[in-house]
């Protein structure tokens, strides 16, 4: 599980003794393979309940299909549990936090500076300027590539780049099929978790002006 504060994210590790998402040894024989239990298939009513287990005792982002294929449900009673579980979490201190491809659970970015407080975390070095201009561009155009940024700021982006994959806000995920193939770049999972989003689709709509300059 992670913790947010004030904006970002540090990660608890905790150290299982039985077998979780990562495989493990039980904790009365660690010489012998750990056998795992054929379960069946929660119902419809636990799912989601099971599933926040699942999440709470993983220590990073897990996939979708990799849950499904733990629990031994279709993607589709998946994806209901999830909504099901984000709804729930939203009247505590947690929340549900996803891509399309994989969700873990985080804590609420509302309670930030208590928690922070509690970690007695110092607060990391702002963005500048060029690498939060960047960083808006890729959110709301990915994938999208070093071209299309710098034509849209007008500036050489190669070092906002560098800082936004250094901070693991920003990450390849492919290549354009255009001539030469350019490197795609979109958001990653951290970049949800140092803006206390729950989804791309909580990112808050763009002022018009800075929204036809993105969508030119």
């Amino acid at each position: 599980m992670n913790v947010t504060t004030n904006g970002h994210h540090h990660r608890e590790r905790q150290r299982w003794a039985g077998a979780g998402l990562d495989g493990g040894r039980h904790a009365r024989d660690r010489h012998e393979p750990a056998q795992l239990e054929l379960l069946p298939p929660p119902d419809a009513v636990e799912l989601s309940s099971v599933l926040e287990s699942l999440l709470f005792v993983a220590t990073e982002p897990v996939e979708i299909a990799t849950l499904a294929r733990s629990l031994g449900v279709r993607p589709t009673m998946l994806e209901r549990a999830a909504r099901e579980l984000g709804d729930r979490l939203k009247l505590g201190g947690l929340r549900l936090q996803r891509t399309q491809t994989c969700m873990q659970l985080v804590t609420a970015p509302e309670w930030s500076r208590h928690v922070e407080r509690f970690l007695g975390v110092a607060a990391e070095q702002p963005l500048s300027p060029a690498a939060l201009e960047t960083l808006a561009i890729v959110a709301y155009r990915q994938p999208v590539t070093r071209t299309t940024i710098e034509s849209i700021r007008g500036v050489n982006a190669e070092r906002a780049l560098s800082t936004l994959r250094s901070r693991s806000l920003v990450d390849e995920v492919g290549r354009s099929e255009s001539v030469g193939r350019p490197l795609l770049y979109g958001t990653t999972m951290q970049f949800l978790e140092h803006f206390g989003l729950e989804s791309l689709g909580g990112l808050p709509p763009l002022p018009e002006a800075s929204a036809e300059a993105i969508d030119a």
